[in-house]
């Protein structure tokens, strides 16, 4: 079977004469048993096979057009990050200055996000999406302006990122949402192994041509070519129908009855929880620039290398995704990715070798990909329609919280021990969580795409 077939879609090379008894058909009219030519199969070669299955942008022109202007825009605000921190730098010389900007986008991520994702099972989701792009669009023209008319006021900066968090966490639950919409179920893991690369292609390219950018012509260049780059995701979603969630709706969507849901579905509250013990217990980038000096005498070239690592590792883990459509044990696929996240983490802390170091960390963020794709698959699969905005900002809460919970847990370890210890111990961590989960919830290991149960 294919990634593309649907599982229970019967194979067109059964011939139709099959259906008819072969004594019921009189001798002198029968065709010669050799007249039937037996059907080949096609094979389809290995590369084909390996690299991201492109079907869902070949056959689906919404969703072709969705993912081509979210990948440019997820550059452009990438972009629009470097510069902000360059311009909170410049004003400020204070690196304390510079690590607030992630605490003004983190507020209104978890504020907003658990409250545009019950939006988002209220409301027409494409009308979300439009406002949610719009006002991300005006925020970075702002953001122009204040750099082209020299406005430098850091107040500003933290008041954009601000709004911008706040646009997208209101936003991204209803696009996430529409997605199952957009594609047939059986190319959902395809989808979402298509959103990861568009994703991670930002957080690569992004920042190189946002630096390169921003030393030529200033942060105004990268701020001007965000904006512009919102005119891909404008069009998209405007060409799509109306989204309004299916199922019966009674009242407002309320973010109580969202996690709610989670806390009865074992299934889906299973996935998120090895999603919460991987980034809790494996996420040691807040101890890389300590890591950096410690472990390899570097300098902050090193800690750039460190932090890119795993976004390079999850842009290959998605390039070469072609695999994941034919897998439908798919809660074995989270916690077996997972695992493989934490002893690759576990062993970076172990061996204080510069380039094995980045190559188990690439490891990491390929897994994690992988994790993604079917924890992803899963929610879109196995939940209502009517719920899934709400599971989407559940999901912001816990990617955008989740990291901050770890830079703390790594950080409290470190100065309790030292580093390496904190980078071993939070890996083993991660898969003693995957182990007891697997424990106490064995009928996720026997999940099965094919029949979905949240």
């Amino acid at each position: 079977m294919t990634a593309n077939q649907p599982p229970d879609t019967p194979t067109a090379a059964a011939p139709a004469a099959d259906a008819v008894p072969a004594d019921a058909v009189p001798a002198a009219t029968a065709a010669p048993a050799t007249t039937a030519a037996p059907a080949v199969p096609v094979q389809v070669p290995w590369y084909r096979r390996a690299f991201a299955d492109l079907s869902p942008l070949r056959e689906n022109a919404d969703y072709r057009r969705v993912w081509s202007g979210q990948a440019v825009s997820s550059i452009g605000q990438q972009m629009t990050a470097v510069a902000v921190s360059v311009q909170v730098y410049d004003l400020t010389g204070s690196a304390f200055a510079t690590g607030l900007v992630g605490l003004f986008s983190l507020v209104p991520l978890v504020a907003f996000g658990l409250y545009g994702g019950a939006i988002a099972d209220t409301v027409d989701r494409r009308k979300l999406g439009l406002i949610g792009s719009a006002g991300l669009a005006v925020v970075s023209a702002l953001l122009a302006a204040q750099a082209l008319a020299g406005f430098h006021l850091v107040a500003f900066l933290y008041a954009a990122v601000a709004l911008q968090a706040g646009f997208f966490a209101i936003s991204s639950p209803a696009r996430s949402a529409m997605i199952p919409r957009l594609v047939p179920a059986h190319q959902l893991p395809a989808a979402n192994a298509l959103n990861t690369v568009s994703m991670n292609l930002g957080l690569t390219v992004g920042p190189m041509l946002g630096g390169v950018l921003i030393g030529a012509f200033g942060a105004q260049a990268a701020y001007l070519v965000d904006t512009v780059a919102f005119a891909g995701t404008l069009y998209a979603v405007w060409r799509l129908p109306a989204m309004r969630p299916e199922g019966e709706r009674k009242g407002r969507a309320s973010v109580l009855d969202g996690l709610r849901f989670l806390r009865d579905q074992p299934n889906l509250r299973t996935s998120f929880l090895a999603d919460l013990a991987a980034m809790i217990f494996g996420m040691p980038r807040a101890l890389f620039p300590a890591i950096a000096v410690t472990f390899y005498a570097g300098d902050a070239r090193t800690v750039g290398l460190l932090v890119s690592a795993p976004a390079v590792g999850a842009l290959i883990g998605a390039l070469f995704s072609g695999w994941v459509g034919r897998v439908h044990r798919q809660g074995v696929a989270i916690l077996a990715a997972v695992s493989a996240w934490g002893l690759a983490i576990a062993a970076f802390g172990a061996l204080h070798n510069l380039w094995l170091g980045l190559l188990l960390l690439a490891v990491a963020g390929c897994a994690d990909t992988v994790s993604m794709i079917f924890r992803n698959t899963m929610m879109q699969v196995a939940a209502p329609d009517e719920m899934r905005g709400r599971l989407q900002g559940i999901f912001i809460v816990v990617v955008a919280g989740g990291p901050r919970l770890g830079d703390f847990e790594s950080g409290a370890v470190s100065a309790l021990t030292n580093p390496a210890t904190s980078v071993i111990t939070g890996g083993l961590a991660c898969v003693a969580c995957v182990l007891l989960l697997a424990a106490r919830r064995p009928a996720f290991l026997t999940y099965d795409a094919r029949r979905p149960t949240p």
